[in-house]
C-alpha cells in the first residue's frame, strides 16, 4: 500500500479484517471509502475485488481487477488475483494466462505457481502442472497444499516413487494430512508398512484432527489392513470412515430415485438431431465408479486415433449452465428443448473439449456420472459412442465402499445407498440402451479379464476404431491417468482383483442391499 495516506491504508486494513471476521457489509463500506479517497491507487481496488470474490460476485471482481491493472499493469499480485477471478467465472484459459503473467512478472512468489500448477492439472496438462508445482514447493517448502498436489500430479504421470516422497514430505509438515495419506494409499502397487499403521492409529487417536482428515486416514488404514490380510480390522476402519462421512454429508436415496424417474420420463421422446454425426469424436465411458472404466479407457487411449482425457466435468457444466439460463433444474427442462437447443448444447460441449482433439481426432470422456445424461445424448451428441462398463455387483459395491471419493455427498458411504444407486444406474442404462442400441454398448470387466483380445477387438469395433496391437499392451501407454486406478492400469491384466469374498458375512448388509444371497 505504498503511496497511500496512513488513514486510507488503515481503512483498507480494517476492511480486510472485517472480511476475515465475517462482516462483508462493513468490509465493503471501508474499502469502498478508501477507493473513493484514493481513486488512482490499485490496492483498494484489489481488496474490493477480493471482497467481491468472497461474496460470489466473480464477474464484478474481474472488472474491478482489470480497472486496477490499468493503474498498475505490471503488478504481479493483481494478475494473480485476476486469475482467481477468471477461474471463479469458469474462464479457464484466461485464468491460466493471468497466472502465467504473474509468474513472469515476479517468479519468486509461490502462490501464482501453485495456482497455475493446480489448474493445469485440472486442465489435464500434467507435465506443465508438475513443473509449476515444483517451483511452488521450491519457493515455499512448507506450503502443504502444493506439496500434496505435486504428489498427486506425479502419481497421475506414473512417477509413483517421486509421488510417495512428496506425500511423505507433506506428512512431515502435518502428520494427520488426510490428502497425503489418501495419496499414499492410492499408490496401490506399493503397500503401506507397519510404521504407517502405527502412525495412522496414533493420529486417529488425537482429538484435534479435522473430520475430513479422519475420514481419509480411516480409508488408508482400511486399505493397509486389507493388504495385510486383517479383514476384520480393515472392515472396521472402512465402516468407521464411511459412517463419519455419511454423518457429515448425508446422501438421499429418495432424491436420487426421483431424479432417475424424471430422467427416464423426460428423455423418452426427443427431437431428431440436426446433424446425426455431431459428436462422433467422443467416446463416453460411463457406469458405476470402480467398475473398470479406467482400464477400458487405457485400452482405448493406446489406439493412435484416441486421446484419453480421463474424467471431464464439461458435459455436466454445459447442462448446468443451460439449467441456470432456463431457471429450472435438469432434467425438468428436457422436454422444452428443441433440435436447435440440443445442437447448440452439443457444440458447446465440443468447444469446451477441443483441446483433447489437438493431436488425435477422437477422445474419451470417462466421467462415470455421465450415465445420468445418457438419455439425452442421442439428441445433443448423436454421433457419440457410449461405453457402459459393468463389474460383478458385489465387487463393485465393496470397491466403492472402500474408496474415498472427492465429491460429497456420495452414495458409497452406506450399503443401502450403494444398492439403490447400482439399481438405478443399471435400470436407466438398460432403458436408454434399448432406445439407442447402436450407440450405447455394454462391456463387462470380467469378460475382458477372461478373454482379453476378443473383448478388446469388440470394444474397438463398437467405437468405430480399427484394431491396433498397441491396445493389447495398454499398460505401456504413457499418459496422465487422473483417477484412483492410476497405478493398476499401468500393469498387465490381472485375474486376482476380487476382494469381497474374503470378508465373509461382514458384507451381508451389502449383499442384502444388492439383492444377493448371504455369504
Amino acid at each position: 500500500m505504498a503511496g497511500l495516506a496512513p488513514m486510507i491504508a488503515a481503512a483498507v486494513h480494517a476492511g480486510a479484517c472485517a472480511l476475515r471476521d465475517g462482516d462483508p457489509r462493513r468490509a465493503e463500506s471501508l474499502i469502498d471509502q478508501a477507493h473513493r479517497q484514493a481513486p488512482g491507487h490499485p490496492e483498494p481496488l484489489r481488496y474490493l475485488a477480493i471482497l467481491q470474490l468472497h461474496t460470489r460476485r466473480a464477474a464484478q471482481a474481474v472488472d474491478t481487477l482489470q480497472r486496477a491493472l490499468r493503474l498498475a499493469p505490471d503488478d504481479a499480485l493483481l494478475h494473480a488475483d485476476l486469475g482467481t477471478a477468471h477461474a471463479a467465472c469458469g474462464q479457464t484459459d484466461a485464468a491460466l494466462d493471468s497466472w502465467r503473467r504473474a509468474c513472469d512478472l515476479d517468479p519468486r512468489q509461490p502462490a501464482p505457481w501453485f495456482n497455475l500448477g493446480r489448474n493445469l492439472q485440472q486442465h489435464g496438462d500434467t507435465g506443465a502442472a508438475i513443473e509449476a508445482l515444483e517451483r511452488a514447493c521450491a519457493l515455499a517448502p512448507d506450503l502443504l497444499p502444493a506439496t500434496v498436489l505435486l504428489g498427486d500430479a506425479l502419481a497421475h504421470a506414473g512417477r509413483f516413487n517421486e509421488a510417495a516422497t512428496r506425500y511423505r514430505d507433506a506428512l512431515r509438515l502435518h502428520p494427520a494430512c488426510g490428502d497425503a495419506w489418501r495419496g499414499l494409499s492410492n499408490i496401490k502397487t506399493v503397500a503401506l508398512g507397519d510404521a504407517d499403521a502405527t502412525a495412522l492409529r496414533a493420529q486417529l487417536q488425537r482429538r484435534d484432527v479435522a473430520e475430513p482428515d479422519r475420514v481419509a486416514m480411516g480409508h488408508a488404514l482400511g486399505k493397509l489392513e486389507e493388504d495385510r490380510g486383517r479383514h476384520a480390522e480393515a472392515f472396521a476402519a472402512f465402516a468407521a470412515a464411511n459412517a463419519l462421512q455419511q454423518r457429515l454429508t448425508p446422501w438421499s436415496a429418495q432424491a436420487f430415485e426421483r431424479f432417475v424417474e424424471q430422467a427416464l420420463a423426460t428423455s423418452d421422446a426427443l427431437p431428431a438431431p440436426l446433424d446425426p454425426r455431431l459428436g462422433h469424436e467422443v467416446v463416453f465411458i460411463v457406469g458405476l465408479p470402480r467398475s473398470g472404466s479406467t482400464l477400458f479407457e487405457q485400452i482405448l487411449a493406446a489406439n493412435p486415433e484416441v486421446e484419453g482425457a480421463s474424467e471431464l466435468p464439461d458435459l455436466g457444466i454445459v447442462l448446468q449452465q443451460e439449467s441456470q439460463r432456463r431457471g429450472m433444474p435438469y432434467p425438468q427442462w428436457v422436454r422444452q428443448a428443441g433440435a436447435d437447443d440440443w445442437h447448440r448444447l452439443g457444440r458447446d460441449y465440443l468447444a469446451r473439449t477441443a483441446r483433447w482433439r489437438s493431436t488425435r481426432p477422437r477422445f474419451t470422456d470417462k466421467q462415470p456420472d455421465n450415465w445420468k445424461h445418457a438419455g439425452i445424448l442421442r439428441a445433443m451428441l448423436p454421433g457419440a459412442t457410449l461405453i457402459e462398463t459393468r463389474r460383478d455387483p458385489l465387487e463393485t459395491a465393496w470397491s466403492c465402499f472402500k474408496q474415498q471419493f472427492y465429491s460429497q455427498p456420495h452414495f458409497a458411504n452406506d450399503p443401502s445407498n450403494i444398492g439403490a444407486y447400482l439399481r438405478g444406474c443399471e435400470r436407466a442404462m438398460d432403458a436408454w440402451r434399448a432406445r439407442d442400441p447402436a450407440r450405447i454398448r455394454l462391456h463387462r470387466y470380467e469378460d475382458l479379464l477372461a478373454d482379453p483380445e476378443p473383448r478388446i477387438r469388440a470394444l474397438l469395433a463398437d467405437c468405430g476404431l480399427a484394431f491396433d496391437p498397441a491396445c493389447l499392451r495398454f499398460h505401456e501407454a504413457r499418459r496422465s491417468v487422473r483417477t484412483a486406478s492410476a497405478a493398476q492400469v499401468r500393469q498387465p491384466l490381472r485375474g486376482d482383483t476380487a476382494r469381497a469374498q474374503a470378508y465373509g458375512a461382514a458384507l451381508d448388509p451389502l449383499r442384502a442391499a444388492l439383492g444377493l444371497p448371504a455369504g
